[in-house]
């Protein structure tokens, strides 16, 4: 307080230079407006990305291990019965017998949940929709920790008998049940009608690769048992049998696989499209992958036809990455700063060199140096601390507007916006204590000679 006593003419004076020069104050705090802005929008999609990120291992669930099938390369490309696919070895591919073993054998395991998929369209009422059938088992909503608005999931008779019942995504919902309750309606998906016992809550977050993750967009599922799908849907298995059996037949009883049709060689001989895996400890997730890797390749006798990967891992390298991302991003909004603070510099000492007449005056009427110092250093303070307020606002508002038009999540820390107004304070003070230290030592009878 008694500083500003002291020197509060010196600040008045500078408070004068910057309204009398109005433009130039302006183009000089462009520099800290926008860099203060960057910084802010740049950190609030970072945070956004962040945190989108966390929901996804939240939705991928705890400790989950997924395995998913493939066709070997050959197969894919559909082989026919040249030399290299006569002779190799024939695997069933992956299905329930699998999921049964590995609930069964690894005792690291906590629960499962297998599932098929088929992308078809739900009719009810004369409603069309696209829509996704999966066949899960009752686990898979405690695997994923996907709560029900209201209804039941299935329980062991559903299971077993491989009922005619579903649960259904909010979106469902609300395309075909929107004025009424849809727990005991039926929907018809291909040429079954199922009997809706509960709804799924709505899922809000956005998310993008999910495939690769195991990320479930559950909002436009329909969920049926996973021996529903199997004995009124599709069983890949039955055809794979007969595929087996003509292998045999030809190969004289040995693991010999026959020659087939190309089109009949690269198509999903697989019973499951996924397993879901739940282990008891985060630290038993590695031990059960190397477990599950040689397991399931007895099983499929040595064929690498199926694929185990860790979501929540996956997950946090794409975090790891996002974090560099956001780090360089943040450099680089950090230059702008520095840029901009170097504008306010070069803007001092031409301000310096304008007003020679000026110090000398006020240092021959008794001006002393500290005087002349607080006089300058008050200018860029005032300029870089302004700027730094409206690139504040200016960022806050970038962040909105990127949200809204880009679909982007942002979100604007506390912690960002005192940093950027403090590091645009301190900015002004670092970049606008040499101008007013030079424009201080200059001497007075020099000064007002200066032409």
């Amino acid at each position: 307080m008694r500083f500003f006593k002291r020197y509060m003419h010196d600040i008045q004076i500078a408070v004068e230079s910057i309204l009398s020069n109005k433009l130039r104050s302006a183009l000089t705090a462009l520099g800290i407006i926008f860099g203060v802005a960057a910084v802010i929008s740049m950190m609030a999609i970072g945070n956004g990305a962040q945190q989108e990120i966390l929901e996804q291992i939240k939705m991928v669930g705890v400790n989950n291990i997924i395995i998913t099938p493939v066709l070997p390369q050959d197969e894919e490309e559909g082989g026919g019965d040249s030399e290299e696919t006569v002779g190799k070895k024939f695997s069933r591919g992956l299905t329930m017998a699998d999921a049964e073993a590995i609930q069964t054998m690894v005792s690291s395991v906590k629960m499962l949940s297998p599932e098929i998929s088929i992308n078809s369209f739900a009719i009810q009422s004369g409603i069309r929709q696209q829509a996704k059938l999966v066949g899960v088992s009752k686990e898979f909503f405690q695997l994923y920790d996907l709560p029900l608005s209201h209804g039941t999931i299935f329980n062991e008779t559903h299971e077993e008998i491989g009922d005619a019942v579903c649960i259904i995504g909010a979106n469902i919902r609300s395309r075909f049940f929107n004025q009424v309750d849809p727990i005991g309606e039926y929907i018809k998906f291909g040429n079954e009608w199922l009997k809706v016992i509960g709804v799924l809550e709505r899922n809000i977050i956005s998310v993008t690769g999910h495939q690769q993750t195991g990320v479930n967009v559950i909002n436009d599922n329909v969920y049926i048992p996973v021996k529903t799908m199997l004995r009124r849907y599709r069983d890949r298995a039955l055809i794979n049998q007969r595929s087996m059996s003509d292998a045999m037949r030809r190969g004289g009883g040995g693991f010999m696989i026959a020659s087939t049709p190309a089109n009949e060689t690269a198509r999903n001989y697989h019973q499951l499209d996924r397993v879901v895996v739940q282990v008891k400890e985060s630290e038993q997730i590695t031990p059960t992958v190397e477990l599950l890797s040689r397991m399931l390749l007895r099983r499929h006798s040595e064929v690498q036809d199926f694929e185990i990967t860790v979501p929540e891992l996956l997950l946090k390298q794409q975090q790891r990455t996002k974090e560099i991302f956001n780090i360089v991003l943040g450099a680089i909004a950090g230059i702008s700063l520095l840029v901009g603070g170097i504008g306010i510099m070069n803007i001092m000492f031409a301000s310096v060199m304008e007003r020679i007449k000026e110090i000398g005056t006020r240092m021959a009427i008794g001006a002393k140096k500290m005087d002349i110092i607080v006089q300058f250093l008050s200018e860029a303070v005032l300029i870089s601390v302004t700027g730094g307020m409206i690139g504040v606002m200016l960022g806050v508002l970038a962040s909105w507007l990127i949200t809204q038009i880009a679909d982007i999540l942002t979100i604007v820390s506390f912690t960002s916006v005192i940093v950027s107004f403090f590091v645009s304070a301190t900015i002004g003070v670092i970049f606008g204590y040499s101008p007013a230290k030079r424009a201080s030592e200059r001497d007075p009878i020099e000064s007002l000679r200066y032409e």
